[in-house]
């Protein structure tokens, strides 16, 4: 009689199992072991690792390292520029409510990231216990010593304010935590100004009065400039009216005189001229006693005219 397993042809794939099964186990634990050895560290940031939840004081660089499994944990901090963007409300010099847009650009120092996350915490921690609270007070200390006015006008001068005191407030705040130089600022930008609505009304009808008072400035200029121009004109013309008749004056004098002086030595040219405007009429006047006279002619002038008749 045969026995069951040989008329099947099958094998019992019991002790093959039993045997594999240990060598699996052993190969999924050593996988589990090499994933805890091996820790990569982006790029742009630092690893800060804790050994049984102690902080180390060196960071590992970006790049592959080794650490102790079970023991270690690399906790990432990012030390590329990072942009903290705030809203704060404070009252102007002339006691305007002004609503300011901050954008604060900043990077942590990589060879102290250990400490900061130690005293503060990872980069979110770093934004709004530290970040946060300088925009806030530095925005509303500044705002303060301007116009409302002089906010829009001096944009750049207030933003460089604003940034000194956000520089100002952030060193004075790691000072104190013994972390000088943790944190480096980029740049400061104000977005934008936001004021009340009755003071933008304000500003506009303000606006429109300078730009009606500019138009009837340039009007009023235009016609001075006008009758300044007609004024010259007539100017110009009476100049030149005088110029003509003094010269014209001018001319006829030298031409009397001239003339003059021709017949001063000629004594006959002079009573030749009256005869010639002799109208043949004896010149008359009347005496006092009202009697009419005849005056005398000059015997050479009617000589003459009798020579030339």
């Amino acid at each position: 009689m045969k026995h069951p397993h040989s008329i099947s042809g099958s094998v019992d794939p019991g002790p093959l199992i039993a045997k594999i099964a240990p060598l699996l186990l052993l190969a999924i634990l050593v996988l589990v072991v090499a994933a805890g050895v091996v820790v990569t560290v982006d790029a742009g940031t630092v690893g800060v690792v804790k050994r049984f939840g102690a902080v180390q004081d060196q960071a590992l660089p970006e790049g592959l390292h080794f650490k102790l499994p079970f023991a270690e944990e690399v906790v990432p901090m990012d030390t590329r520029l990072t942009a903290s963007e705030a809203k704060a409300s404070a009252a102007s010099r002339d006691l305007q409510t002004v609503t300011t847009d901050v954008t604060t650009t900043y990077a942590l120092d990589g060879t102290i990231a250990p400490l900061t996350f130690q005293r503060i915490g990872v980069p979110a921690k770093v934004a709004t216990t530290i970040v946060a609270p300088a925009i806030q007070e530095s925005v509303k200390a500044v705002t303060a010593k301007f116009t409302a006015e002089e906010l829009v006008t001096q944009r750049e001068k207030v933003k460089q304010q604003i940034q000194q005191a956000i520089a100002s407030f952030i060193d004075t705040t790691l000072n104190e935590k013994g972390l000088r130089g943790a944190l480096h600022i980029a740049n400061v930008a104000i977005t934008d100004f936001k004021f009340s609505d009755e003071f933008n009304k304000a500003i506009e009808a303000k606006v429109q009065a300078e730009q009606e008072a500019l138009k009837a400035k340039n009007e009023k200029l235009r016609r001075v400039t006008q009758a300044e121009a007609a004024a010259s004109e007539v100017k110009l013309a009476a100049e030149a009216q005088a110029f003509t008749i003094e010269a014209e004056s001018k001319a006829r004098a030298d031409a009397i005189t001239r003339e003059a002086e021709a017949l001063s030595g000629r004594p006959e040219v002079l009573r030749l001229r009256s005869i010639e405007r002799w109208d043949g009429v004896l010149p008359k006047i009347t005496t006092a006693d009202g009697i009419l006279q005849m005056l005398p002619l000059d015997p050479k002038i009617l000589e003459d005219s009798k020579r030339n008749p």
